[in-house]
């Protein structure tokens, strides 16, 4: 293998023993064991062995070298030790830690240090490149400002040799004297940070990324390569600087979002603001049409006026012909009649002259005569009506009538009294009716309120707490009624009636938690309850024992809701007054102090007495305990039920109380009437009969006497007949000439009063509204036929119709559709208070809506939809591109870096005429796929500058997911931080394996994927390989380089120490022939495989366990002390 590596191309360098910056010297004071005093190790440019015992101090040197070196924020002090994290510190190696002890308590261990807070520290590193003569120290100096802080320092980069004892000392405690004084050296620098100090010395390093010393800090620790993969991306590849990329595409997309928010804010305003205008609009034409209807509804009358005007105006024509026929008939009949009046006036004296003067006499009497009688018989026919309906005889003669007024005297009276008496009777009825009615109707109300809750409380006291518990916001739970929480157990149902009558006004106390108490006292103080109510001040109760309970106690028989906050107060407050024996005996009842019995007797601690009878002890209506009340409404509702009954059968009673009343009331009446007959003879007619009848016989005897006036008298009659038959044709003529009259001046002025009223409407609005009206008038009044009469009831119909089929309906249909733009309106201005901050909402409003769907209509959407499409695609689209671009940039970087190492790994022998090379693949990272295929989704078609609405929402929802995700989404942030790191480092994209390949034909010998499976030495190789390579390209170690300027020192802790004999060989050799100084750190076990390839020697030795020696030695030295001690003595 030795001979393999030694085979390494003669070209490699041309002086590998002091090629670049080499370590020189390493100073450290007052750091970690390492006490009071300079301390240093001389490697003098050459490889250089540090070794001792476990304990000694070998980490603590590498810890500082790696300080010196390498961000604290990477390093792990101690790690190749494989220490756990904050084992050792910054400020335990300032103080100078060794040991722990126990605290003064005892309780904690707290660590013992060499230093207090009053020293200072120094680590110093002199560098040395020998072909350019060029001298590079780096030294950094820690002192504690307080003593529970962390250790302050300043940094010191030099071109020239400097050391702790020359130039880092004698300044006193004031480190800012030793800041001047350094900064007053030529060609030194002094930071007070890291990254300038970093950056300085890795410049004149000719180091140009961070990573390389991040390679030397792994370097230190690192024994084995367990992923290849792993070791490339973290210690040859270069992380992606893609923050401020991701940060400026986030940036772009949050102005994109916007403005795409922007566009949807917009068209959901539209989608909201476009059915509310057409509902505005709707509501316009609706109201137009409600104004059309409204006038044509006020345009009735002076439409009807007209169609009667037309009506009447006929009607006139027509009557006016009437009058003109009638006035013909009428002189006419009147000259008929004057002859027919002279004819009978000529008979009539004829008469006279042959005696007819005294038959008229006697018919005048007889006439007369018959007019009384025909009096009498009516008053007479009335007067038996009301005799019979009084059960009285017919008065036919004089005695009987005044035997009738005699009864209708003294019967008078007595109805008179009945009438009283039965009115008295009724008004009883009545009021005793209504307090039945009163009663079940309470009785009603206290059922329906009981259903409503399980208590069996009182509905007066329920709504008292219902307003208290409203007004103070409290809940009904939390002030009970004591009823409510009490009950008398189902084994001691006997006693049920004597505890209700007992427990009945504690039952109806509230129950107040010392909490409320303050509020309810002022609100029961200040409001006027309408009622009464007691309540208990709840404390923390006393706890009572039972045992002092009388053995018959009423409280025993008692059950408390089990799950009440009020259980031990209840049961100590009914120790405390409801301690009264149930006594089965008058004579137990005697005997005891307090005492009830079963029939609800109840004696007092003194010598008091009661029993309250007003209501029935087992009456269930009026039981108030317990929580549950479905016996006390079934109680209720049998008293309801016996109080309707009895209400039915009062109803029939007062009924027939009301039919005896008005019956007694009629036969008064009948009675008043008949008394109004104070004369017999009033209703006598028959005298008058018989002296009709006389009269008659002798007209007849006159009338047969005489021939000549029988004749006349027939004459006579005959014309009287012929001329009354004028008169009355003339009278009626004349009558229906007056009615025609009429009706004629009464159509005139009807005529005279519609185009009056027609005349009073505008001819225009005539014109708009009465081609409406005829155009209804069949769908409003049918083919009715309209006359003059029906006009006032056709239009009351019509306008009837038109308010309730057409106006109404339309006015409906306008309040739905106002009520809907009221709540659009206002949701949309609660939604936008912004846009909306000067709109009102209401109706007459709807124009500055419209004119808001116009405006985004024609201009908001058109510019945001424009300013979207410029940020997506000249910006958004553009930054995503860019991004894309760099990634393809950094993933061919990483395929050139890795032909770069390959070519460093090309000119070493893994084995005999093989090599190895380094492969990089894709990843099969489904993520990673993803993500490379949506950033070719998002730029694909970009740069056409597609103007097609569905193309650019899809890229921008393409952007948005990738956005979303670098952003963070709630719920998945870590994870898509996570995400984002790993897909947007290029160097994840790679799966990385080496290739063990023939030099002959380049053929594949094995493959390595990482070093699971191999053997330790086959492992520890591969490390070398990779490390070597890796320190290679990091280092920038150039292959024929002559004279570089690269650094060149690396710290192996423990790695050779550890490998094989074999391997450990391999690695040395490969250094050397690399050209790197080996500061190698391990115990002395493996000295014989190290010794050929180191020129010193550092033993570290801590004699005491507190502080730490080190010592100097050449390889010479060495190599005498061994032989030496080897040499029996």
């Amino acid at each position: 293998m030795i001979e393999a590596v030694s085979a390494v191309s003669a070209d490699l360098v041309a002086s590998t023993g002091r090629a670049g910056f080499r370590l020189h010297r390493f100073e450290v004071y007052n750091w970690g064991t390492f006490h009071n005093k300079v301390w240093s190790l001389r490697p003098n440019g050459d490889n250089t062995l540090l070794t001792g015992d476990i304990g000694s101090g070998k980490s603590t040197l590498v810890d500082a070298i790696t300080t010196l070196l390498v961000p604290a924020n990477r390093i792990t002090y101690n790690k190749a030790a494989g220490a756990e994290t904050k084992e050792r510190t910054l400020k335990s190696y300032v103080f100078g830690h060794y040991k722990t002890e126990r605290s003064e308590t005892g309780l904690a261990a707290r660590p013992v240090g060499l230093r207090d807070h009053n020293s200072y520290s120094v680590i110093l590193g002199h560098f040395h490149n020998a072909a350019f003569d060029q001298h590079v120290t780096l030294a950094q100096v820690f002192w504690i400002k307080d003593g529970d802080g962390q250790p302050a320092r300043f940094y010191t980069v030099a071109d020239a040799p400097l050391s702790i004892a020359e130039h880092f000392s004698g300044f006193g405690s004031d480190t800012s004297e030793l800041k001047k004084r350094l900064r007053r050296l030529n060609s030194t620098e002094v930071h007070d940070s890291f990254p300038p100090y970093g950056a300085a010395f890795r410049r004149r390093f000719g180091i140009d990324n961070e990573q390389a010393m991040e390679l030397f800090s792994q370097t230190v620790s690192m024994k084995k390569v367990e992923n290849l993969t792993d070791f490339v991306r973290s210690h040859m590849l270069e992380p992606s600087p893609v923050e401020d990329r991701i940060a400026a595409l986030v940036g772009h997309f949050d102005d994109l979002n916007r403005a795409h928010e922007a566009i949807l804010k917009a068209k959901v305003q539209i989608e909201r603001l476009a059915p509310l205008v057409a509902d505005c609009d709707r509501h316009a034409e609706l109201s137009g049409q409600a104004g059309e209807l409204r006038a044509c509804r006020d345009a009735l009358k002076p439409w009807f006026a007209r169609l009667k005007g037309e009506l009447l105006d006929k009607r006139r024509e027509n009557l006016r012909a009437a009058l003109d026929l009638l006035a013909g008939r009428i002189a006419a009949l009147t000259e008929r009649r004057r002859e027919e009046q002279t004819q009978r006036d000529g008979i009539r004296q004829a008469i006279i002259e042959n005696g007819g003067d005294r038959i008229e006499r006697l018919k005048t009497e007889i006439a007369g005569k018959q007019e009384d009688k025909a009096r009498r018989m009516e008053r007479a026919a009335k007067y038996g009506e009301l005799a019979r309906a009084l059960a009285l005889p017919d008065a036919q003669d004089a005695e009987t009538f005044l035997a009738n007024r005699h009864l209708l005297q003294t019967g008078h009276e007595a109805m008179q009294s009945d009438k009283v008496r039965t009115e008295n009777e009724h008004t009883e009825k009545e009021v005793e009716f209504r307090q039945f009615k009163r009663d079940r109707d309470k009785v009603e109300e206290e059922i329906a309120s009981l259903r409503q809750r399980r208590s069996n409380l009182d509905s007066d006291v329920v709504i008292i707490r219902e307003r208290l518990c409203t007004e103070l916001n409290l809940d009904a739970d939390d002030l009970p009624f004591a009823g409510e929480l009490l009950k008398v157990r189902e084994d001691e149902q006997d006693w049920e009636g004597a505890g209700e009558r007992l427990l009945r006004n504690f039952g109806l106390s509230l129950l107040v938690p010392e909490d409320h108490y303050a509020a309810v006292a002022a609100w029961v103080d200040c409001t006027h309850l309408r009622g009464r109510l007691v309540y208990y001040r709840v404390r923390e109760p006393q706890a009572v024992a039972s045992s002092s309970l009388n053995p018959c106690s009423l409280v025993r028989k008692l059950a408390i809701k089990p799950d009440s906050p009020f259980y031990l107060w209840l049961e100590a407050e009914l120790a405390r007054r409801f301690d009264y024996a149930c006594c089965d005996s008058l004579e137990q009842f005697r005997r005891e102090r307090q005492a009830v019995t079963r029939a609800g007797q109840i004696k007092g601690g003194g010598e008091r007495h009661e029993k309250d009878d007003r209501h029935r002890l087992d009456d269930r209506g009026r039981y108030i305990l317990g929580w549950s009340n479905t016996a006390k409404i079934a109680a209720l509702e049998k008293k309801a039920g016996d109080l309707a009954t009895r209400m039915q059968a009062m109803a029939a009673g007062i009924t027939q109380l009301q039919q005896n009343r008005q019956r007694l009331d009629d036969r008064l009446r009948q009675a008043s009437q008949l008394e109004m007959f104070t004369d017999f003879r009033e209703i006598d007619w028959r005298p008058l009969a018989l002296e009709i009848e006389r009269l008659e016989q002798d007209r007849e005897r006159l009338e047969r006497e005489s021939d000549i006036l029988r004749t006349l008298e027939h004459q006579l009659a005959e014309v009287e007949k012929t001329l009354a038959e004028s008169e009355n044709a003339l009278k009626e003529t004349e009558r229906d000439d007056a009615v025609t009259r009429n009706k004629h001046e009464e159509a005139i002025r009807l005529l005279n009063e519609a185009n009056e009223i027609l005349a009073a409407l505008p001819p225009e609005e005539a014109a708009r509204t009465f081609p409406k009206l005829d155009a209804m008038r069949s769908e409003a009044l049918g083919e009715q036929q309209l006359t003059v009469e029906s006009c006032d009831n056709r239009q009351t119909d019509m306008r009837e119709w038109l308010q309730k089929k057409k106006i109404d309906a339309v006015d409906e249909k306008i309040a739905r559709l106002r009520d809907r733009i009221i709540d659009a309106m206002r949701g949309y201005k609660s939604d936008y208070p912004p846009e909306t901050l000067e709109v009102d909402v209401a109706i007459e409003s709807a124009g500055a809506y419209r004119q808001m769907l116009a405006q985004l209509q024609t201009d908001d959407l058109p510019r945001f939809d424009a300013r979207f499409k410029q940020l997506l695609n000249e910006n958004t689209i553009r930054e995503v591109a860019n991004f894309q671009a760099q990634l393809h940039r950094e993933r061919e970087a990483i395929r050139e870096r890795i032909d770069t190492i390959n070519r460093s790994l090309r000119a070493i022998d893994y084995n005999s005429g093989r090599y190895i090379a380094l492969l990089a693949e894709p990843a099969p990272d489904n993520d990673i796929r993803d993500f490379q295929q949506a950033l070719r989704a998002c730029t694909e078609g970009a740069l056409t500058g597609s103007e097609d609405e569905q193309y650019t929402e899809t890229k921008f929802l393409e952007v948005k997911a990738i956005i979303e995700r670098f952003k963070g989404r709630e719920g998945s942030t870590e994870l898509d931080r996570n995400w984002t790191r790993r897909v947007s480092d290029v160097r994840h994209w790679f799966v990385f394996s080496a290739s063990e390949r023939w030099r002959e034909d380049d053929a594949e010998h094995e493959h390595y994927s990482d070093s699971g499976g191999k053997s330790g030495g086959q492992k520890e190789k591969l490390a070398y390989t990779v490390l070597a390579a890796s320190l290679a390209y990091q280092f920038g170690l150039a292959w024929g380089e002559q004279r570089p300027r690269t650094f060149r020192f690396v710290v192996i802790d423990e790695a050779f120490g550890r490998a094989s004999d074999e391997s450990a060989r391999y690695g040395l050799e490969l250094f050397r022939q690399l050209g790197l100084q080996l500061l190698i750190v391990t115990p002395l076990q493996k000295i014989h495989i190290i010794e050929p390839f180191v020129a010193s020697v550092g033993f570290v030795h801590n004699p005491d366990g507190r502080q730490s020696l080190l010592r100097n030695l050449t390889i010479e030295e060495y190599r005498a002390e061994k032989m030496a001690r080897s040499v029996p003595r």
